[in-house]
């Protein structure tokens, strides 16, 4: 009996690489298919890789370069999933319809199903003013991209998303704390927070959950990639965030991708701000 036992221990600790790996960490595809818009960089490229990585079968959004998305959809058909990237113009709701289009035709032609399961609003762009040279066009563009074309975006896409889907919207942690130049931005992302409440509530008869994530200052090309090239700015912020440093993109996406699984379906309604402790 002691050899027996014995020798399981031991086969047991020569084959300990072969034991069940957290789940987070496994390849198992969940048959999802998600929807990232403004994917083809920054933190709607990393939220595509990371939901891949978890399994998920992405549709990837650009707005104008086309070869850094068709490179975003050979990166995730190299993890295995899925991918298909389509123009998109968040900015322009007449293209609403033509896009919701092109979205079930490609759900048909290459998953053969009419409805995707998760949808992140990311798509953004940042035209900084100070308060009183802010302009109406400036207002309008901001407008148009961060607060009504992710309202009409998401009513077209409706009819496309799953029961029981997942919804992320994308604000700043400049809801919270302000930074001069940001005053029309930061309005329209306050009314994405609203906005994400209502949307809440009012899909939950679906089953379908909705939230805010806010990132603090990260490492992109958003905001002419002044936090990730300017030293000065990088320490201020560094030195104003608990943890020490400026955020960076893989600081983001997995965590958007977390808020999609099923371990966070009694998670709605919330804004979680993703910034390292930023301006406490």
């Amino acid at each position: 009996m002691k050899a027996q036992v014995a020798f399981r221990m031991i086969a047991l600790t020569q084959h300990a690489w072969e034991w069940p790996r957290p789940k987070e960490m496994q390849m198992n595809p969940t048959g999802k298919v998600a929807l990232v818009t403004g994917a083809s960089r920054g933190l709607g490229r990393n939220t595509a890789i990371s939901l891949a990585r978890r399994g998920t079968d992405v549709i990837v959004t650009y707005h104008s370069n086309r070869a850094e998305a068709d490179n975003l959809v050979v990166a995730i058909e190299a993890l295995g999933r899925k991918a298909v990237a389509l123009r998109l113009d968040v900015g322009d709701i007449a293209s609403f319809d033509g896009f919701a289009k092109q979205v079930q035709e490609a759900l048909r032609s290459v998953w053969a199903r009419d409805r995707f399961d998760h949808l992140v609003n990311n798509a953004g762009a940042h035209h900084p003013a100070p308060f009183d040279q802010i302009t109406e066009e400036d207002f309008d563009r901001l407008c148009n991209l961060h607060f009504k074309g992710v309202l009409f975006l998401t009513q077209k896409l409706l009819p496309l998303i799953a029961e029981g889907g997942r919804i992320v919207n994308l604000s700043t942690g400049l809801t919270r704390f302000v930074s001069a130049g940001s005053a029309a931005y930061a309005s329209m992302k306050g009314a994405v927070e609203i906005l994400t409440r209502y949307m809440a509530k009012e899909l939950a008869p679906r089953g379908i959950t909705v939230n805010v994530v806010a990132p603090g200052a990260t490492e992109t090309d958003f905001f002419g990639g002044a936090v990730r090239d300017n030293p000065a700015l990088n320490r201020e912020v560094a030195a104003n965030t608990a943890l020490g440093r400026t955020g960076v993109p893989d600081d983001i996406g997995p965590m958007i991708a977390s808020l999609l699984s099923d371990a966070n379906r009694w998670v709605t309604a919330q804004r979680i701000e993703v910034s390292g402790g930023l301006h406490l």
